[in-house]
């Protein structure tokens, strides 16, 4: 076990370990205020940015909910953790892979989950102390939140915690009856999406989502400053991938990867409220977090700690690139990609069309706005696209001869980059096969569910039959 004094550059004036509560929401990108998108109505996220370190170019490692929530909590890639599709369609870890609550657990942290997780079918593998995952809607998980949280003070106050509260919101769909919609005339369209009706009725049912589970963060922080908690507590806000609109979530684009990310230090660190404009990946988090609180990291990590750019010790750029990648989501669709602060470029390993929209997004108001001819259109077997000029990525760029230079370094950059972490893909034929299984057995299951229920468990949580839930379990790790 590590010194329990341990906890960062000052750690020696330290008599008791820091704790940190970590909150993830779906499918958001860095649709916040905070972030710019015009509309938003999130005062507490943006209260929480404006007194912690905003990150502002963070990206997912995948553009989807089980492989980007695995890198988070392992440190690891897709690929090397085993997680490259979909819980509910059968993927899981590799065995031995280690969690950030079972790192955590072994040094002396007390560890629980409230909420959405979709990394495993069976919640009691993650690695917590305490499992609750029978409803993920934001406003119990904060009330289990505040309960568990009273209750530790009161019984623990010595031991160090990390608390997950994992939200459902703000993945598809927004009813109006749970959601308060905002007024779709008020707010703004991000530039990747047409400016159609059908948009922005689209967009303010998740605007009202957001306000929604921003409220119920709000409460979450005033439980932990009545608690006396600020003091000694990381929160730490974070989203697992792009929005759930075309051309977002399910690519590689920016829109499909980036996310928000607010990392908030305890008062007693005296850490300077900053905006952090350096690359920064989900393979990142875990490490981040270890070293943060005097944690050393184990050697299968595959991200890089930020703690000493956090904390000010250290003012070079950690990273010049991230990489980020797709093989299965509703299909076989395997891609890869590079990304710095100038360049995207990326890799389709099999012949697409150029838009593969997930079931989520196909049924939504947004699709009725894709050009389903170009949608159609053969994708291209590689892009590259210059942010600074094009930031939306729309212009490739991959046979401009005046791009060949940096086409050949990124080429190999990512190559050299597959190579060394493991990432081999199968043959086309062999990884539809194993998507069209998948799917079979998914629509087979969506026949026979209850009225109350859905047969995708992270779209509605709700009924007895629901997956990826295991109610509330103690001492499981």
């Amino acid at each position: 076990m590590v010194d329990e004094t341990a906890g960062g550059a000052d750690s020696g004036s330290r008599t008791s370990r820091e704790n940190v509560i970590l909150v993830h929401w779906h499918d958001l990108g860095r649709h916040l205020a905070c972030y710019g998108a015009e509309g938003v109505v999130s005062p507490h996220l943006d209260d929480l940015a404006a007194r912690g370190v905003r990150f502002t170019d963070a990206h997912a490692t995948a553009p989807l909910c089980s492989p980007a929530r695995g890198s988070l909590f392992t440190g690891q890639y897709p690929h090397r953790n085993g997680l490259v599709g979909l819980a509910h369609h059968g993927f899981e870890y590799h065995p031995g892979v280690r969690t950030l609550p079972s790192l955590l657990g072994d040094a002396g942290y007390r560890s629980v989950l409230f909420g959405m997780q979709h990394e495993s079918a069976d919640p009691t593998k993650l690695g917590f102390d305490t499992v609750d995952v029978t409803e993920s809607r934001c406003d119990y998980v904060v009330a289990r939140s505040q309960e568990w949280l009273t209750d530790h003070v009161a019984t623990t106050p010595d031991q160090p915690f990390f608390l997950t509260a994992g939200f459902f919101e703000t993945h598809r769909p927004y009813p109006a009856d749970e959601y308060d919609h905002a007024d779709p005339d008020g707010l703004g369209v991000p530039g990747f999406l047409p400016d159609t009706p059908e948009v922005r009725e689209d967009l303010a049912g998740l605007h009202g989502s957001i306000t929604a589970a921003d409220a119920a963060v709000g409460r979450l922080l005033d439980t932990v400053d009545a608690l006396g908690l600020g003091e000694t507590t990381w929160i730490v806000f974070v989203t697992d991938h792009g929005l759930a609109f075309p051309r977002a979530k399910s690519t590689l684009y920016a829109e499909g990867t980036g996310v928000a990310l607010i990392v908030a230090p305890p008062r007693a660190r005296g850490i300077a409220p900053r905006v952090y404009d350096d690359l920064f990946s989900g393979v990142d988090l875990a490490p981040t977090v270890l070293d943060l609180l005097g944690i050393g990291l184990p050697d299968d990590i595959d991200g890089y700690s930020h703690a000493g750019q956090i904390d000010s010790r250290d003012t070079q750029p950690v990273r010049g690139e991230v990489y980020t990648e797709k093989t299965y989501h509703d299909a076989f669709d395997p891609i890869r990609a590079i990304r710095t602060k100038r360049y995207s470029y990326i890799e389709n390993y099999a012949d697409r069309p150029e838009l593969l929209l997930p079931l989520d997004i196909a049924d939504s108001l947004s699709a009725t706005a894709v050009d389903k001819v170009q949608a159609a259109a053969p994708r291209a077997h590689a892009e590259l696209y210059d942010l600074r000029d094009d930031p939306y990525e729309r212009t490739n760029l991959v046979d401009d001869p005046r791009c060949a230079d940096v086409v050949e370094e990124l080429r190999t950059r990512l190559s050299q980059w597959r190579t060394a972490t493991g990432d081999d893909l199968p043959s086309d034929e062999a990884g539809t096969a194993i998507a069209e299984r998948f799917m079979a057995e998914y629509r087979e299951k969506a026949e026979h569910v209850a009225p109350d229920e859905e047969a995708l468990p992270s779209r509605r949580p709700q009924g007895a039959r629901r997956e990826l839930a295991g109610g509330v379990i103690t001492g499981v790790r």
